[in-house]
Formats: C-alpha cells, structure tokens, sequence
C-alpha cells in the first residue's frame, strides 16, 4: 500500500499563531488519522516589523507574503493564518481552500482599572496597532489617548499589567485560542464597536492545482462561517480596504438570512459611515453581492473624505 502524502502546514511564528494552528492541526488529524501532519513555522516580516504601524511598512500583506511564496515554491501544502491578515486579493495560484468554524468575533476591553470604556478617565492611555480600532474609539469622542502598541498578546497584556497603558483591545478569539479568556473585563457589544472583516475566523490557503490538500480540507469547511466571510471581504473589496482606511464588518447568518452591519471610519474619528442589514442569503453569491452593494453605497457617500488622510493618528510607541 501507497503510503499518503504528508500535508505540511504552514504558519507564522507567533505564539497565536502557533496555537491556533495546532488546534487546526488537531481537527484535521480527526479528519484523516490515517494522514501524516506536520507544522511549519515561518517569520514573516510583519512579524519582524515591531517599530512602526503596518501601514508605514506595506500593509497586512506583510503577514501572508512569507507563508504564500512557501506554497508556491512547494515548501508546504497549507497555510494557516488570521482571517483578517488574508488580503482580499491572493496571488495567483493560490486559493482560500479552507473556512472552518468561527470563534467568537468580538474585541475584549482588557484594563485593571475600568470595567468598561465608559468607566476609563479622560486622558486614558489606550494602546493598539489597529487603525480601525483606534477611528472607533476616537470616533466616541471620550477623550482618550490612542498609543500606537505592536507586539504579541502576552506583550499588550504585561503593558496593561504593569500601568504603562490603561487599557487594550484585542480579538476575544485569540485570547481564548491562547487560553487567556479570563484577562477580558468585557467583550464590546458588536453595535458599539463591529469587529476587523473576518475576524475570529480562520484562512487556511493553498495551491489551486493541489487536489489533495483540497480533498483534505473539504470535511472542515463551515458554511455559515464562509457566507459570513464572504460577505465581510466583499465589503471590504468594495471599499479599496487596506491597512490605512479604517473598515470594519461582521456577517452573521442563520436560517438563510444574513444579518449584517458593516462601517468605514476617518482614522481620526471624526466620520464614521454604516451600513446594516438583515435580509436573504442562499449562497457565496448573494453573499459577494450583499457585501459589494453596502461597500459600494458608503464609497458613494463619503468620496474622497474616505481617503483622506487625517493627522488625529497615534505616534508614540510603547
């Protein structure tokens, strides 16, 4: 008997990183035990890059350019990475092959000194490296200081520890992939503050042409959780969204309907433009459309103040 091919996945070095791709590891060896699997760590340069926004060094890109030119060259079968590090244009030959179930979308407040956002101080110092996260809470204007923050969640969560920061945001999902859940004083009420495009989800990539890492991945697919993504990246699309305008999205479908807010933001704050909706969804398709159609209506109505660069942006670096 032919022995099977061994599937090497690939995935950044990050500690996240590392764990929710054993914890796919996991799934899939449920779903082939008969299947040899192995991880592969890979630096990418957004992993390198800690001095500066990812704004300032190309853009989410940085987190995927390492992982996709190793499929390409051969070096591994799969790619793991975050929902929302996954450009909404992948490179040629490459497919987003595997959409497994969602965690939970929404961004905790981690703070020892506020049980919430309307408890922090004027003048409270909120550290994050995300733009959208930081249009959004400047955009409520309570009068807080975003500090520019890179570095891994253990990082952002000894910062806030120490009193150097008052407060942080992260995606829920990665602290409960990395078994840190109780560091959330709250989870932010989705209406409030709607989570990055894809985010709690998982992209595992791979070679167009490879049938058997396809095969492989079509057991773990979540049809709700890919109709919920589709839509949220064909928001984004609509929008041009890169790391410099600030786009948030988040799909959640059941029974065969999509109920879906989405919203584009200035990075100081000072515009925010939305978009919800609840309405029928059978397929990819309606989803694509869904998405295109409410990026499209806030394009047309912001023009060019959208794009507009705005000088409210964190530029100190803890």
């Amino acid at each position: 008997m032919t022995a099977l091919r061994p599937l090497r996945i690939g995935a950044r070095g990050s500690p996240l990183s590392l764990a929710q791709t054993g914890q796919f590891r996991q799934a899939l060896a449920q779903a082939h035990p008969e299947r040899a699997l192995e991880i592969v760590p890979i630096v990418t340069s957004g992993d390198r890059i800690q001095d500066r926004r990812l704004i300032e060094a190309g853009g989410k890109g940085l987190f995927t350019k390492e992982l996709d030119e190793a499929l390409l060259d051969g070096r591994i079968d799969l790619a793991v990475h975050s929902m929302k590090d996954l450009p909404t244009q992948l490179p040629e030959g490459i497919v987003l092959a595997g959409v497994p179930l969602r965690e939970d979308p929404r961004d905790a407040l981690i703070s020892e000194k506020a049980g919430t956002l309307l408890d922090l101080p004027k003048g409270a110092r909120v550290g994050t490296a995300s733009l959208r996260r930081q249009a959004q809470l400047l955009s409520l204007g309570l009068g807080f200081d975003i500090v520019m923050l890179r570095g891994n969640v253990d990082t952002r969560l000894r910062k806030v520890a120490s009193g150097e920061m008052d407060a942080t945001l992260l995606a829920y999902a990665g602290l409960r992939r990395l078994g840190l859940s109780s560091h959330a004083r709250v989870l932010l009420d989705t209406e409030l503050m709607p989570p990055a495009a894809g985010q709690g989800a998982l992209a595992v990539t791979s070679r167009a042409d490879d049938r058997i890492a396809l095969a492989a991945l079509s057991p773990l697919n979540h049809l709700p959780t890919r109709l919920e993504i589709t839509a949220e990246r064909a928001f984004l699309a609509a929008l041009d969204g890169s790391c410099r305008t600030p786009i948030a999205a988040l799909g959640r479908w059941s029974d065969g309907q999509m109920r879906f807010v989405g919203e584009a933001l200035t990075p100081d704050g000072e515009h925010r433009w939305r978009r919800t909706c609840l309405e029928p969804c059978a397929d990819e398709a309606d989803a694509m459309a869904l998405g295109l159609r409410l990026g499209d209506s806030i394009r047309l109505e912001a023009g060019d103040d959208l794009y507009t660069e705005r000088t409210a942006l964190a530029v100190r670096i803890i």
